[in-house]
């Protein structure tokens, strides 16, 4: 951008590292419906990822494209190219789980087309309903409302990694290393977002009170979406067959045995958003999600790939 001064992007403390997209595959074949056995709610809570990830993920990607011309930093630029390519697998990988659910007769396709209405018509290129913004204020409210939504990201993909009641439950080992691969990718490019927004942003005040409206949008949008998909997927679950419906009470419950995040981490998510000193690298623990990829079997099994690949070109 002619008119702003180009930021540096903040590097971790710990230490840094290229991010790059991990080709992952995932066989669901063997994979039931309730995942988390016995415990259909917190399975459906957090089978609502991968009714939001897909659309969301590719209109991230979309977004990035196009602000990618007023990025003048070349590390930064590397960033973000890994974020767009790690955010492009996710989207895949969610979307085959979305297919694995019609399988078992569970369709999404009513609920999906409205996420794919708010990502696609809401907030695509242009603003909705003739709304006089101009372009380049319209890519910042696009990019502050994708910071936004990585915080939460960054949160619940540290919490996964160290979710223990979740390993207590014996769940299906393969969904739990596509949410385990995933949260730490998020960990892993927590701050990218968010350093994307900082660099387009604008300057000073204006640039943080986007940040600020954004997370106030975002927020309680996130939080609608999220139990509005959960009480869908239970109330269209075939082995249920109406016998259950969504409810506080059953989601706390899930809560107190560890099989879901806690009000308190995510809403404390929030606060901390808003402080102007604040960066996403406070956010959980890049060294514990780089350690879980180094033993994912489905990360492992992409980095034997890739080095196989890697072989044969050099000989």
């Amino acid at each position: 951008m002619s008119d702003e001064k180009a930021e540096t992007p903040h590097q971790d403390q710990d230490f840094h590292y290229d991010i790059a997209p991990r080709r992952v595959s995932f066989d669901w074949e063997r994979t039931p419906l309730h995942w988390i056995p016995d415990e259909p709610t917190a399975t459906h809570v957090i089978n609502v990822l991968h009714l939001l990830l897909p659309a969301g993920e590719r209109w991230f990607v979309r977004v990035f494209k196009e602000a990618l011309p007023l990025v003048r930093d070349e590390t930064m630029l590397r960033d973000v190219k890994g974020f767009m390519g790690q955010e492009a697998t996710h989207s895949v990988q969610h979307a085959y789980v979305l297919d694995h659910l019609a399988a078992q007769r569970l369709d999404t396709a009513d609920y999906t087309r409205y996420v794919d209405f708010l990502f696609e018509r809401l907030l695509g290129e242009t603003p909705p309903f003739g709304l006089p913004v101009p372009p380049r204020e319209w890519l910042r409210v696009r990019l502050a409302t994708i910071a936004a939504i990585e915080q939460f990201t960054a949160v619940l993909g540290d919490w996964v990694l160290r979710a223990d009641g979740l390993d207590a439950a014996e769940p299906d080992e393969v969904m739990l290393d596509l949410l385990r691969w995933h949260g730490a990718e998020e960990v892993e490019h927590r701050a990218v977002a968010f350093d994307m927004f900082q660099h387009c942003g604008g300057q000073g005040l204006p640039r943080y009170a986007r940040r600020v409206g954004a997370m106030v949008v975002t927020a309680p949008v996130l939080a609608w979406l999220w139990v509005a998909g959960a009480s869908y997927l239970i109330r269209n679950d075939p082995q249920l067959a109406g016998r259950l419906r969504y409810s506080l009470a059953e989601h706390n419950r899930a809560v107190a045995k560890g099989l879901l995040p806690s009000w308190r981490e995510l809403g404390a998510a929030i606060p901390r958003y808003f402080k102007r000193s604040y960066h996403p690298s406070q956010e959980g623990s890049l060294r514990r999600a780089v350690d879980y990829l180094t033993v994912s079997p489905a990360a492992s099994a992409a980095r034997a790939a890739a080095g196989a690949i890697g072989r044969r070109a050099a000989l």
